[in-house]
């Protein structure tokens, strides 16, 4: 479409960029180190760092939350009015609104480390780490919103659903099937990474100049589903 895009990822991706800076986001270090190559202004910022339910806690809740809050903080300081942010949270967090208490308290910890600690002390009380990272994602968006608007700058999130990408064949690998499947109801199939891009595209572009704070499920209707089988 025309942008400058620059690349920040573990492995080299096979794209056209302006320029690629390999980041770990594993490393707390990371975002800082990252912010630092980029020496422009920064029209738009999406977030698409994830990994799955099946690694290490400390893992997914540094790259699935710390590392794209702080990454996000550092890059906001590049951006001038009418800049935007959307990042990619989970059907994986359904409900965060009903966790909200702990959410607010967890998404203030400075460190992945301070994370990881606080949430082991009260996992049995807490949905798994993987959905847990992205309730924290969605809930630290909807609170940043009203703090970036201020300087012009809107965030959103989406929440996808089942997505055919190696992410979920790697999640399928420690999940059974029917379990994956079952959040492709009512549409009756799973997304293509195209169809997770162009709501993302549209966050972040003039044409939604007035949406700010928002978690848009692009699940096909699963999370519809879900509210009206529960009366919630």
């Amino acid at each position: 479409m025309g942008a400058e895009v620059y690349g920040l990822d573990f492995r080299t991706p096979d794209l056209e960029l302006q320029e690629f800076i390999c980041t770990d986001f594993r490393n707390p270090d990371s975002p800082a180190q990252a912010v630092e190559g980029i020496t422009r202004s920064v029209d738009a910022l999406f977030n698409c760092a994830g990994v799955a339910p099946s690694r290490s806690n400390a893992d997914i809740l540094s790259i699935n939350f710390f590392a794209t809050r702080n990454l996000t903080n550092r890059l906001a300081h590049k951006m001038n009015p009418g800049g935007a942010i959307v990042s990619v949270a989970s059907i994986g967090g359904y409900g965060w609104s009903r966790n909200i208490g702990e959410l607010l308290e967890f998404i203030d910890l400075e460190s992945p480390e301070e994370g990881l600690a606080w949430y082991e002390k009260r996992n049995s009380a807490l949905p798994d780490a993987y959905s847990f990272s992205k309730q924290a994602l969605a809930a630290w968006t909807s609170r940043e919103s009203s703090v970036l608007i201020k300087r012009g700058i809107r965030i959103n999130c989406t929440s996808p659903g089942s997505t055919q990408t190696p992410l979920l064949t790697e999640i399928e690998e420690t999940m059974p099937k029917a379990n994956v499947d079952s959040v492709t109801q009512p549409i009756g199939r799973r997304s293509s990474p195209v169809e997770q891009a162009w709501p993302l595209l549209m966050l972040n572009s003039v044409r939604a100049s007035y949406i700010n704070g928002v978690d848009l499920a692009v699940d096909g209707g699963a999370a519809t589903l879900r509210t009206l089988s529960s009366g919630q």
